[in-house]
């Protein structure tokens, strides 16, 4: 959190396979007032996820037959929100690209493509989309700002999400207590294996992680061997 300029942080960490919750840490210290340690973002708060929500937009994308090759205009563009207002979002590095795949987009992290996307695929549609990974948090209208994480997300359910892209795309609830035993050690429930529900095809779940795990699609904006960059495992 201090490296971060933060006075707080919260963490998630699931197994995917079978959506156990590994390690589970609501704030940086519950004794401390000041930052109302007492409160645990990650089971009860809401945040906005930022650029972390565009690749569950860009998956849609991949179900409805959009590829990782699909060209797109990263040029500024003026999306009329019908609401008498402009919309008209900015990359944070507040230049454009010309044409972009959508693996280099989203590795990118460009926001004129993703909020292409978004008008390409339909918000509610995206909503709907969210629900198959869990998601509880998106009521009431959104517009295309959705993409880039105008919508506020539940930790544990955002770091659920992303585990049923890495389970194949098979989607389990999130799991904290495996058994109950009394005093006499008589077990009153155990955890048992559960099938899920398949949120998206293995092939669609195939083609986002491939994408995600492209370093070098990614270099072009972060620079190659960052922090999302793990040696020994994709």
């Amino acid at each position: 959190a201090k490296t971060a300029n933060a006075n707080n942080a919260a963490l998630v960490a699931i197994d995917p396979k079978t959506a156990q919750v590994l390690a589970l840490v609501g704030s940086r210290d519950y004794t401390n007032e000041e930052i109302n340690g007492q409160f645990d973002v990650a089971t009860l708060g809401k945040r906005q996820p930022g650029s972390s929500f565009k690749p569950f937009v860009y998956t849609l994308a991949f179900e409805k037959g959009y590829t990782p090759d699909t060209v797109l205009y990263d040029v500024v563009t003026d999306f009329d929100t019908r609401t008498g207002e402009k919309y008209t979002p900015k990359n944070f590095d507040g230049k454009e690209h010309g044409l972009v795949t959508i693996r280099r987009s989203l590795q990118g992290s460009l926001n004129i493509p993703a909020v292409k996307t978004m008008y390409l695929v339909g918000t509610k549609n995206t909503i709907d989309f969210a629900k198959r990974f869990g998601y509880t948090s998106f009521i009431g209208d959104y517009g295309l700002s959705l993409v880039l994480g105008g919508g506020e997300v539940n930790l544990l359910e955002h770091t659920n999400a992303y585990a049923t892209l890495a389970n194949n795309g098979r989607y389990h609830q999130p799991v904290s207590i495996l058994k109950v035993t009394n005093s006499a050690s008589e077990t009153l429930y155990e955890w048992q294996t559960e099938e899920g529900t398949e949120a998206i095809k293995p092939q669609v779940a195939a083609t986002i992680s491939n994408v995600l795990s492209d370093d070098v699609a990614r270099a072009w904006i972060f620079g190659a061997r960052g922090n999302l960059t793990l040696p020994d495992r994709p």
